[in-house]
């Protein structure tokens, strides 16, 4: 944990209120989770901003910047716009608990949240699952359309022939 030691947000000693704390995310914040992206280059800036109150906390957490993918129809790079809202809440307990997605609970003696895993969790969903460029062109979407697979229509006759020792069975079930 001490490799995300930079995005801990410190709430000791803040008066209750909003305060506000900006993290720019560049390639090394994604080489300390030693996973792998699908992604390059990424410049994102992250706003978080705290509400504190005298027993819990709100975290609002806005990521926006741009990230380079490799388009899946024609192999070239592009930049992909990243933007994204969460919102935390933040209570004090025995122990630290994420099993709630909206609610963490953290051990009542602590004096920063790291807020580095929501940061993370949040760029990796914005990724789609379909890399298109916005530069496909009519022409490459004909040419992948030409070579991609076409339903096969299943005809009614197929449908109804069935092996005979299941038809007893099927007999049974439309009596009951």
């Amino acid at each position: 944990m001490d490799k995300l030691r930079n995005y801990d947000v410190s709430f000791s000693g803040l008066k209750n209120g909003k305060h506000e704390f900006k993290f720019e995310i560049d390639k090394t914040f994604f080489q300390l989770f030693d996973t792998e992206q699908e992604f390059t280059n990424p410049r994102i800036e992250v706003n978080v901003s705290l509400d504190k109150h005298t027993t819990f906390l709100e975290f609002e957490i806005k990521i926006n910047g741009l990230v380079e993918l490799v388009c899946d129809i024609t192999n070239e790079n592009f930049d992909y716009p990243i933007e994204n809202e969460i919102k935390i809440l933040v209570n004090f307990g025995e122990e630290y608990d994420d099993s709630n997605e909206d609610v963490i609970t953290i051990p009542t003696g602590e004096h920063a949240f790291n807020v580095a895993h929501l940061i993370y969790e949040n760029v990796m969903l914005s990724i789609p699952m379909k890399k298109i460029s916005p530069n496909v062109s009519d022409e490459d979407l004909k040419i992948l359309d030409q070579f991609s697979p076409k339903d096969i229509e299943v005809t009614e006759e197929e449908e109804h022939e069935s092996d005979p020792r299941w038809d007893a069975l099927r007999k049974l079930k439309d009596n009951n």
